[in-house]
């Protein structure tokens, strides 16, 4: 029987396994294709990665910082047969040491995810990452990035 605890634990781990660096378990997470939208933060539009693209991505981004801590709470799941939704709140911590400039840049938000279950597992098939606040340095994204 599917629980919520097993849907939130999925959703959790994408952001424990991003900030590990632990790519190979962090792709296992992944449907796949993956409808990811950070528009609220990077503009754009939303787009449909594989589970390979979106690591190599988030490797070359995140991998770039000294440390980060992505905490997600306040989940909320919903299940219906094999498939589920779940919300929660989060803040991301970047930290980069500058020659100039505060080295933290802090972000804060919501996350929703789509998930289905296959082979027992829960598989995130969305993340929708809705920022809402910022504070510190916003030049280090760039400066990882380089």
């Amino acid at each position: 029987m599917p629980t919520s605890f097993d849907v939130a634990q999925t959703c959790t781990r994408m952001a424990v396994y991003a900030d590990r660096r632990e790519w190979e378990r962090l792709r296992g997470l992944f449907a796949d294709k993956v409808l990811l939208d950070y528009t609220s933060l990077n503009g754009g539009e939303p787009v449909w990665l594989a589970p390979q693209e979106i690591v190599d991505a988030w490797a070359a981004t995140l991998g770039g910082f000294d440390a980060t801590q992505h905490l997600i709470a306040n989940q909320l799941v919903e299940i219906d047969g094999d498939r589920a939704v779940c919300t929660a709140s989060f803040q991301a911590t970047h930290r980069l040491a500058t020659p100039h400039g505060a080295p933290l840049w802090t972000l804060g938000g919501d996350y929703r995810w789509e998930l289905i279950r296959t082979g027992g597992s829960w598989l995130i098939t969305s993340v929708v990452m809705t920022a809402t606040w910022g504070d510190g340095n916003q030049d280090l994204p760039a400066r990882a990035a380089g």
